[in-house]
């Protein structure tokens, strides 16, 4: 019997008691490799000498310190190497517990930015179907994620209006080329823009790389470029929400150095701590800093565990780690193996519709029919089926449901730790494969 609130009420999962490197053991002895890192958190993998050594030190000297009095070294150190060098003209940092309270900082960072920039008639936010900002009620609304926001749709905020991703697998037309498709998205966010008065737009939203609801969507050349050139236009900011995607999951540590644009405000979380602490925060553009020194001088929103020094030092340590290991190079090299695997096994599966991703950071789309891109029965829970077969043969992985409208279509991702090796890169595809073998036999 258990007293924690699941996510599975009927069902209880496996307690886990220890982990190493990309492995993972339970209460009844059974290993599994992380191949997700979790939800694609994990990025050192698990009790790295480093990161562990480097908290102890930190609970040793100072553990808690409420940043309405003081600041903290490791929270300060953090921002000087995240920030320090004005990557992309952002400048500040703000270090918050979670990548959903990651995102309600930027909205509201965004709405004092338009208030105290002398245009406080900015209300409105516009982001992307089939997205995934949070959840909490601001960052579940400025969401697209169908299935998540049903429930909770009554309270949700009617600030935020929902663009087309791109997610050219599906949506794009036939015979449509990558510029005319690029084309067409840019038109629909300014036709928004022009539905909700472009005067009246704080900011557009978007995960560089589409994570658990989509899939690893990658955009397609150009498209950031055309998106922020609307923003600019009619004077909106961008917000890039790189939760997931950011931090080195796919190549770069930051997903938009590939993408040719810089956000105005980026939301980070999961491969800033690598899971060792609960961590998230923002980086800012320096004119959005600016705004606010020149009107009121302050932030108005906070969080009483913001810029936890253990968390912060833990964060420092995760970074130093990818630094010192030239982990990125490493990212990029086992992407491209990973990838490469992928194909090899499961790229003319008759039940595998698209694989898709960068990076150390792919998904594989499920489909009944490989031709007509037809989907599974939602009740078969095909993604889930994938799950429980790949953790019987020593794989966690990460499954999904509602990829195209938040309740049909199945996808499955793997995310597995930068430190991964070529050995382990090829056995995760093994296990991968066979999982994907087993769980759509007969569907």
């Amino acid at each position: 019997m258990t007293h924690i609130v699941h996510r599975n009420l009927r069902q209880a999962p496996p307690v886990a008691v220890s982990g190493s490197g990309i492995w993972l053991r339970d209460a009844s002895g059974h290993e599994v490799i992380d191949g997700s890192g979790g939800a694609a958190v994990a990025c050192l993998g698990h009790g790295h000498p480093h990161v562990v050594a480097a908290m102890k030190a930190q609970i040793d000297r100072l553990c808690y310190a409420h940043t309405a009095l003081f600041s903290a070294e490791p929270a300060e150190r953090l921002a000087d190497m995240l920030v320090g060098h004005a990557p992309g003209g952002l400048t500040h940092a703000y270090f918050v517990s979670s990548g959903s309270e990651g995102m309600e900082a930027a909205l509201k960072i965004a709405r004092q930015w338009a208030i105290e920039s002398g245009q406080p008639q900015r209300v409105k936010f516009v982001a992307r179907r089939q997205s995934y900002h949070g959840n909490t009620l601001g960052a579940l609304a400025a969401g697209g994620n169908a299935m998540r926001r049903a429930p909770y749709a009554p309270i949700l905020s009617d600030a935020f209006s929902h663009v087309s991703p791109c997610f050219a697998y599906r949506d794009r037309r036939d015979g449509e080329t990558d510029a005319d498709y690029v084309a067409r998205l840019a038109a629909e966010l300014e036709a928004e823009f022009q539905r909700l008065g472009p005067q009246n737009i704080i900011a557009f939203c978007a995960e560089t790389v589409v994570g658990a609801t989509l899939g690893c969507a990658t955009a397609l050349p150009g498209y950031f470029p055309a998106m922020k050139a609307v923003c600019e236009r009619h004077g909106a900011l961008l917000i890039l929400d790189e939760v997931m995607s950011g931090m080195g999951r796919t190549g770069t540590l930051h997903a938009w150095e590939q993408e040719g644009v810089t956000p105005d405000i980026q939301v980070i979380a999961k491969g800033l701590g690598g899971g060792y602490q609960p961590i998230g925060g923002i980086l800012v553009h320096g004119r959005v800093i600016e705004a606010l020194t020149k009107g009121s001088g302050t932030f108005k929103h906070g969080h009483t565990y913001q810029a936890h020094p253990v968390a912060c030092a833990a964060a420092v340590a995760v970074q130093e780690v990818i630094r010192d290991e030239n982990l990125l190079e490493n990212v990029r090299a086992m992407g491209a193996r990973l990838e490469q695997g992928l194909i090899e096994r499961l790229g003319n599966h008759a039940k595998v519709g698209d694989i898709r991703g960068r990076g150390l950071f792919w998904a594989v789309e499920l489909v009944r029919d490989r031709a007509s891109k037809a989907v599974f029965d939602p009740a078969l829970a095909a993604n889930e089926r994938v799950k429980h077969e790949a953790f019987a043969r020593g794989l966690a992985c990460y499954p999904m449901g509602g990829t195209i409208d938040g309740k049909h279509g199945d996808h499955v991702i793997l995310a597995p730790p930068y430190v991964v090796t070529a050995e382990e890169v090829d056995m995760i595809v093994e296990r991968f494969g066979d999982a994907v073998d087993a769980a759509v036999s007969g569907l």
